[in-house]
Parts: structure tokens; C-alpha cells; sequence
């Protein structure tokens, strides 16, 4: 019998170390898109450990998160709880952050507020109500997010299930095979060549309204001389020089083919666990229909391209032609040519290579797709009780990244009180965007740049350079939470801040 190239690479990094070769498959197979009959009584065994993957031909030890029999992630049934019991077999401690859900705040999976992360060989305990949808997992500990610790967390609902319909997960992330310390510490040192070269090609069009403009003081109403080390008047989409870019821990090298029936119908839910790439969605010549953002129902929303910034969460639903064919869903790294996805193919269909590059470069997000999305079951009308207007600020140079100018140490806590009606303006005064995540609540998007509409409800939101978001939420989960930018390096690089209840 032949033996994969893929499982000839993985089979040699598990036998060269004992760990891996007790805790790691020989082959990744993408994600499971149906529920494991758990009677929601007895508790999932979830591990934190060390797997091999293939990545372009090379073979590289990263992190995961996988049940017992190798399922990445968690894929739950209609009214099941998250009752699991999360297992550390890492040789350093983790936790693990429930990203969407809304736990009590001590099962949120942080460490900030007296928390104690896992220590290696330490097993411990979550059971707390699940909110149905598309959500995923992450640790938030250091940078073991961007060394894919991270996972598909489905929770599906009876109309799910009662759905004729194909679901398929795509779980994004961009990957490095340097450590990430390093690559921080050339942020920070803002002098490596290889950093500066990938900004400048990273910088892009100015965002609509703002050109270069000589003696321009006043950009989006922000006086930029009041901003300390103001940025260039040209947006930098991108931090970080990646090596690849995975959906579903594969490339375009060697991409998921997912064989399906003519004129199949398909439910996609696509997660961006990238710690540092927002992505446009191509599904090509299919069209698709927004079903939910973030793992709440929208209005129906009809396209064939699809913002998805980091960590944000879209569910498309698809009909697939009635002949046979070949259809790649493709996710494109924003402002560049990079690209991943996975392959729709008819049974027996051939299925050639297709390119890891783009024709073009994609486009900055903007919020040409924000404003068109609304929520199918919204807030209720009300007034706010509170309003709190949030300035990102920072630089490349320092790379330094700040709500208010303030990092963690010094933060202005954001204080609130059960039941009220709470309003935030995030107002990105930088050249770059910022995905900016409240834990254990979910927000209404309620007015772009100052113009109010009724908009999709989000945990996680992207606020383009030199632009306002407004967001409502009800103060209904009392506790101590997180809020940040979900870029793993500018939440590292101080953007990250407490919203408190008294």
C-alpha cells in the first residue's frame, strides 16, 4: 500500500518523539460537522496537548485542542450543555477562553482576575448553559493561540438538526514556523528589515475620504495632532510576515476536498481563528446568504464575498449547482494576494491544484457589508443608561497599541451596573483596524462612523482605521471581563482593558 507524502512527514515527527507519538494522529482529516449522540449528562473530555501537522510540504509540531477520539473542537447537540473537562498535557500551563459563549465570569477561561491557568497534567472542570451557534476556542495564555491552540466550538439547535442540509466548519488561522516571541520582539524593536519590507507592501489605499493630504490636521473629526506618535496617513493592514495561512489545518498545497451530491444544499460555518489576519471569504461562481454573524441569526444577506475579521464568526448557506463540478470557497488575506480554503467537489469529480496566491490583491474591510447586516431578533428599543467612548490608539513605531493610551497596568476600568442599557464608541484613531471583543456578553452594532442603524448582533467587532463603531449591550452577566482587540499582538502590545460591574 502507497503511503501519503502528508502521512509519510507526520508519521516521522511522531516517531522521532514519544510525546507526540501518544498524543497525536497521523493525519489531520478537518473537522466533524455532526454531534457525538452525548446525552448532555455526562461531561466531554477536552485536551490541551501537542499534534504534528504538514504545512507546504514540512512537517511542524503546534498545539491543539481534541477530544479523546480525535475531534478538534467541540460539536454539541440541541440543548446540551458545555460540561466539559479540560485536560493540560502541554509541558506549560494554559487556559482556555470560551470566545462567544457567556459563562459565569470564573469558567470564562482568563487568568486575569485570580484565575489560576492549568498546570501541566491538571484537569479541570466547566459546566455552564450553552448559547447555540458558531462559536470556537482559544487559549489565553501567552502565544499559544497563534501556535494553534484553538478549536471549533458548535453548538447546534433543533432546527439544525431538523435541516436537510450539509454542514461543513472552515476554521481559519494563519501560522508561522518561527516562534511568535520572536517575531514580537521585531515588532517591538520596529528595525527588522523583513517586518518593514512586509508593511510597506502591506500598505494600502486610505480609507474612503482621506488621501494624502499635506497639513491635513483633522481626520474622521480627531485632531491628529493630539495623538501621540500619530501613524502615517496610509492604512497598514497587516503586522506580521506569515508563512502560511490553513483552513482547516491545511493549505492550498493540499487543500480539504469535501465530496458532495449534486445540487447539495450547505450550511457553512466559517471561524477566523487567525491571531493576526482578517480574510475576505470568495465563494466564486456560487452565490451564498448570510444566516448568522458571530453565532446570532441576521436577515438574509446575498453575496459571493464576505468580510470576516479575526475572530469574528459567519454562517453562509449555499446551493450548489445541480451538475457536477468543482467549487473552492476561498479566503483571501486582506490587502494581499495570500490565500486558503477548501474544495467543494462532486463525487467523482476532478479536482485540479489551485493557486496559493490571488490574481489581486484583496481590498481593505470596510463596512460595506457591516451596515448591510441586521439582526433577526435585536435588542428591544431603550434608552441608554450609560455611554463610554473608547479611543484606540497606538503605533507601529512603537509598536504599542492602547484603549484611552492606557495598557493593562494602568487601565481605566470600564464601569457598569446590572441592568443597564450600555452604550460604547470605539473610535480608531490609528492607520490600523482593530477586531475588539467583549467577554461574556454580546452586542448590538448601532451606528457606524455616527450614522445609527439596527445592526447584527457581534462579541466581536471591526473597527477600520480612523472610524467609530457604536455597540449596545444589556449589563445582564455580572462580573469582571476582558475587552480587547482580538489581534494577538496589539492585545500583547497593551490593547486590552476591564469592563466591571458594581
Amino acid at each position: 500500500m502507497l503511503i501519503s507524502r502528508r502521512k509519510f512527514l507526520l508519521t516521522s515527527v511522531a516517531a522521532a518523539s514519544a510525546a507526540l507519538a501518544a498524543c497525536a494522529p497521523s493525519a489531520i482529516s478537518g473537522f466533524k460537522s455532526v454531534t457525538n449522540g452525548n446525552n448532555g449528562n455526562t461531561p466531554r473530555r477536552l485536551v490541551a496537548e501537542t499534534r504534528s501537522i504538514e504545512v507546504n510540504g514540512r512537517a511542524a509540531t503546534v498545539f491543539g485542542l481534541r477530544q479523546p477520539n480525535g475531534t478538534r473542537g467541540l460539536f454539541l447537540d440541541p440543548g446540551e450543555r458545555i460540561a466539559v473537562e479540560l485536560e493540560n498535557r502541554l509541558n506549560e500551563p494554559t487556559i482556555v477562553h470560551w470566545h462567544g459563549q457567556e459563562p459565569p465570569p470564573d469558567q470564562d477561561g482568563v487568568s486575569q482576575f485570580g484565575v489560576p491557568e492549568l498546570q501541566p497534567g491538571e484537569r479541570r472542570a466547566y459546566d455552564f448553559a450553552a448559547r447555540p451557534g458558531t462559536y470556537w476556542m482559544h487559549s489565553h495564555h501567552g502565544f499559544q493561540e497563534q501556535q494553534l491552540l484553538a478549536a471549533p466550538l458548535i453548538v447546534r439547535t433543533a432546527d439544525d438538526v431538523r435541516a436537510d442540509i450539509h454542514e461543513v466548519t472552515i476554521f481559519l488561522e494563519d501560522f508561522l514556523f518561527r516562534d511568535p516571541a520572536e517575531v514580537m520582539s521585531e515588532l517591538r524593536r520596529g528595525n527588522a528589515n523583513r517586518m518593514d519590507a512586509m508593511a510597506a507592501s502591506s500598505r494600502h489605499e486610505n480609507p474612503p475620504g482621506i488621501g494624502d493630504m499635506p497639513g491635513m490636521s483633522r481626520v474622521a473629526g480627531v485632531d491628529i495632532r493630539d495623538i501621540p506618535n500619530p501613524m502615517p496617513m496610509k492604512m497598514d493592514l497587516n503586522d506580521v510576515d506569515f508563512d502560511a495561512y490553513l483552513a482547516n489545518d491545511r493549505t492550498l498545497e493540499d487543500p480539504e476536498i469535501i465530496r458532495v451530491e449534486r445540487g447539495a444544499r450547505v450550511r457553512l460555518r466559517i471561524i477566523n481563528g487567525a491571531s493576526s489576519t482578517n480574510f475576505h471569504v470568495h465563494l466564486g461562481r456560487l452565490q451564498g446568504t448570510v444566516a448568522a454573524v458571530d453565532g446570532d441569526a441576521t436577515w438574509p444577506l446575498s453575496a459571493n464575498r464576505f468580510n470576516l475579521a479575526m475572530a469574528q464568526r459567519i454562517d453562509i448557506l449555499l446551493e450548489l449547482p445541480s451538475e457536477a463540478g468543482v467549487w473552492p470557497v476561498l479566503a483571501v488575506r486582506e490587502g494581499d494576494r495570500q490565500q486558503t480554503g477548501v474544495i467543494f467537489a462532486t463525487y467523482g469529480a476532478n479536482v485540479g491544484k489551485f493557486a496559493s496566491v490571488a490574481i489581486e490583491k484583496s481590498a481593505a474591510l470596510d463596512f460595506d457589508q457591516e451596515v448591510q447586516l441586521s439582526a433577526a431578533k435585536p435588542l428591544a428599543l431603550r434608552s441608554a443608561d450609560a455611554h463610554f467612548m473608547l479611543m484606540l490608539t497606538g503605533s507601529m513605531h512603537p509598536y504599542v497599541w492602547r484603549f484611552n493610551d492606557r495598557g493593562w497596568d494602568n487601565r481605566a476600568i470600564v464601569k457598569i451596573r446590572p441592568g443597564q442599557r450600555v452604550t460604547m464608541t470605539f473610535h480608531n484613531v490609528t492607520m490600523m483596524s482593530h477586531p475588539i471583543h467583549l467577554h461574556g456578553h454580546h452586542f448590538q452594532v448601532v451606528a457606524l462612523n455616527g450614522n445609527a442603524f439596527s445592526g447584527a448582533l457581534r462579541d466581536t467587532v471591526h473597527v477600520p482605521p480612523m472610524a467609530k463603531v457604536t455597540v449596545a449591550f444589556d449589563a445582564d452577566n455580572s462580573g469582571r471581563w476582558l475587552m480587547h482587540c482580538h489581534n494577538l499582538y496589539h492585545m500583547l502590545a497593551g490593547m486590552i482593558t476591564e469592563v466591571a460591574y458594581a
